[in-house]
């Protein structure tokens, strides 16, 4: 069934006022097709109207909003007060910890491990010190991997999209499309996700289009990694090396030398590259 929302027609969204923490928004992702995933390098962030064109594929398609973070999740039925609460834990999580270190929010290196940390922030130092980058280059992922984790037990398909960054595990087959810019790419590249491959992340970042940090020129470097956490990060990381299309085969090689990166691909103008375990329809 082909179901068309408009974003304001999307179930049960909460607010909360919370100290602001620097979300990184990251390239955004909607949902099309039969479980398509589609990450974009290219929105409207203010409205996110990507977010309006789903295929549900019976599956439930709602939106949870706290200050900077805004997820949308589709799952097997609506886990909306579910999803707020463990939003809301995760945010105060990462909220406390800036108060107490607030380099952890400023950062654009590792920070040293800290055992008395949260987990999710535990996870956060030790990925991103794993790709060389700050650790809040790998908020996006984070979070919705950690909510995601909080929801598995109540569904057996979850798809969690935070600013660009998914968490997803499916009983079917997925496809992801990438859409970057102007890119003459966009929307041409599909990869297969298998049922057996989930619960993972995907994750991308641009330096061409939104307001993500990169030193690099990119259009879009996406990242596969059972962890979103990490795949956030190395998306930052990998995106920082691509000046130009010349710099593509030697990003890759750099990349999934990162341990837990199964697969990425790069776009950069009219040329792109992938490596790793990528299987494209």
């Amino acid at each position: 069934m082909s179901v068309a929302l408009h974003p304001s027609s999307l179930r049960r969204t909460r607010k909360v006022r919370l100290t602001p923490w620097d979300l990184r928004a990251l390239p955004a992702a909607f949902l099309q097709g039969r479980l398509t995933v589609v990450i974009i390098s290219k929105m409207s962030y203010e409205e996110r109207t990507y977010r309006s064109l789903i295929n549900k594929d019976n599956l439930t398609s709602y939106n949870v909003k706290i200050a900077e973070s805004d997820l949308f999740i589709s799952s097997d039925s609506d886990l909306t007060e579910q999803a707020y609460k463990s939003l809301l834990k995760q945010r105060n999580f990462i909220e406390f910890y800036i108060h107490n270190h607030p380099d952890f929010r400023t950062s654009l290196l590792p920070l040293a491990e800290n055992n008395l940390a949260p987990p999710i922030v535990r996870d956060m130092i030790s990925k991103s010190k794993i790709c060389g980058v700050g650790p809040m280059a790998s908020v996006a992922g984070a979070v919705a991997e950690f909510v995601g984790y909080d929801l598995l037990g109540l569904t057996k398909n979850l798809i969690i999209e935070n600013g660009g960054d998914i968490f997803l595990q499916s009983e079917k087959k997925v496809t992801v499309g990438v859409f970057a810019g102007e890119s003459a790419l966009s929307n041409k590249l599909k990869i297969i996700i298998k049922p057996e491959e989930t619960p993972l992340g995907i994750c991308t970042s641009s330096a061409t289009v939104g307001p993500s940090l990169s030193f690099g020129k990119a259009d879009a470097v996406c990242v596969i990694s059972k962890s979103a956490t990490l795949a956030d990060a190395a998306a930052s990381a990998i995106g920082n090396r691509v000046k130009s299309k010349k710099d593509i085969k030697n990003a890759l090689a750099y990349g999934i030398k990162i341990p837990g990166v199964t697969g990425i691909v790069i776009i950069c103008g009219n040329d792109m590259g992938a490596t790793g375990e990528v299987e494209f329809f």
